[in-house]
């Protein structure tokens, strides 16, 4: 199917970026659909107080991730697409960054764990899962691949390697493996991805040997990226430090219970970043246009997210007790009214992550992580109060109203208090009343 003819555009670039952002949703949604049906069947062979363990230990490796990955993705996409020539000075340098940045997180990770370990969870499970921050360094080639609009190969090695890894987890459960096994299996994950970005990276003339590190593009690289390893730090807090909390302040069965609720409700988060991705250079093109037709556009973006976010919290709101009664075992479906409650945070998480681009649209970057700041210490807080009393669904709870609270925390700051307005609208569906009305 041909794109329509868009003023401002030129039509082959059009084409080109659209059919590039497909093939990364087709990923996207074939890598969902296999780690979705392979994550049920393993929940069901370990059970909640097994699977709650290794959930433990992957969630508390997560919380490190922005420090691994140093925040470059995206400063190496533009660096690849402003200095093509220098392609193998650029990968060099961020994987050797990206290297050096997982083993420093492994005895980091360590300490932490000295001062708060994750009950349940040995720490040799832990310092397994750490080596997945140093194996991430291979995602540099995932970014030379969205520099250069080839992401089919990019969903190439993701479907590859999640059918890869779903094999194994399937042989693991029909051997009746014990758990170190599927500890391990987890770990080989994000290995089995490297491996498919090391292999097709090497075809067609190009060889990671021909990398090379420059200290002074190290510090170039590190200079931009360092607001955004703080923000993914808050990221990390703000999604994950629910499941952590809950393993140590109720039980491991209680979080691993949790888990199967999170991973059901958070595996519709990819949407908004890919649709903004898609939209967004339009809206900007507006911005430079056409005041009034960026301002529209905004709230038709809002609009959009709130259109697709309602119904799929709807749905799984009434669906939740028939997933958990046909999907898993017995054990599990006192965790249905907490998947209920806790598929609503991702209206907020839609509405989120449409208004991040503008706040980077704007220059706003500083707004963004205090946002998400004020979101995690919300989580934290509402955590501490409420998983004593209520467990999981105490959790489900506070990530609610984190969520929330950090997507509208703008509305208290004056310069951009009309985004906050604008959101709202969408909403509470006003601006929809008022386009039926007009018509």
């Amino acid at each position: 199917m041909r794109i329509p003819n868009i003023p401002g555009f030129d039509q082959q670039a059009l084409e080109k970026y659209f059919k590039n952002t497909g093939w990364l949703f087709i990923g996207r949604v074939g890598s969902l659909l296999i780690k979705m049906a392979v994550s049920i069947m393993v929940a069901n062979y370990l059970g909640k107080a097994t699977l709650g363990v290794i959930t433990g230990g992957v969630t508390y490796v997560y919380l490190f991730a922005a420090i691994a990955t140093l925040g470059l993705d995206q400063f190496i996409v533009k660096e690849l697409h402003q200095y093509p020539e220098n392609r193998d000075q650029i990968l060099g340098t961020s994987f050797g960054m990206k290297i050096l940045a997982g083993l420093c997180c492994i005895p980091l990770i360590w300490l932490t764990y000295q001062i708060y370990p994750a009950k349940g969870t040995p720490y040799n499970y832990i310092l397994i899962f750490s080596s997945m921050g140093v194996i991430q360094a291979f995602n540099v080639i995932d970014s030379y691949f969205q520099s250069q609009v080839q992401s089919k190969y990019i969903m190439q090695v993701q479907v590859a390697g999640n059918l890869v890894s779903a094999a194994i987890k399937l042989a693991l459960i029909c051997l009746h493996m014990p758990l170190i096994y599927f500890v391990y299996a987890y770990a080989l994950d994000i290995l089995l991805i490297s491996l498919g970005y090391y292999f097709t990276y090497q075809r067609k003339g190009r060889s990671m040997f021909n990398w090379v590190y420059n200290n002074q593009l190290a510090r170039k690289l590190l200079l931009y990226s360092w607001p955004l390893i703080i923000s993914g730090i808050m990221v990390s807090l703000y999604m994950k430090i629910d499941q952590l909390m809950l393993q140590n302040l109720y039980s491991v069965a209680e979080a691993g219970a949790y888990s199967t609720v999170a991973s059901l409700s958070e595996a519709w988060n990819f949407i908004p970043s890919v649709i903004v991705t898609s939209l967004f250079p339009a809206i900007l093109n507006a911005r430079r246009d056409d005041i009034g037709r960026y301002k529209k556009r905004i709230q038709h973006l809002y609009d959009l997210m709130v259109y697709i976010s309602l119904p799929i919290a709807i749905t799984i709101t009434f669906a939740a007790p028939f997933i958990y009664k046909y999907l898993f075992r017995p054990e599990y479906a006192y965790a249905a009214p907490t998947l209920s409650v806790h598929i609503w945070s991702g209206v907020f998480v839609f509405l989120g992550a449409a208004s991040s681009q503008y706040l980077i649209a704007e220059g706003f970057n500083t707004l963004t992580f205090v946002r998400t700041g004020f979101g995690a210490i919300v989580n934290i807080l509402l955590n501490l109060l409420l998983i004593p009393k209520m467990g999981m669904m105490g959790a489900a709870i506070a990530t609610l109203v984190a969520y929330a609270s950090a997507t509208f925390f703008i509305l208290f700051i004056p310069k951009v208090s009309k985004q906050g307005i604008m959101m709202l609208k969408s909403l509470f569906l006003i601006s929809l009343f008022q386009k039926i009305i007009k018509r």
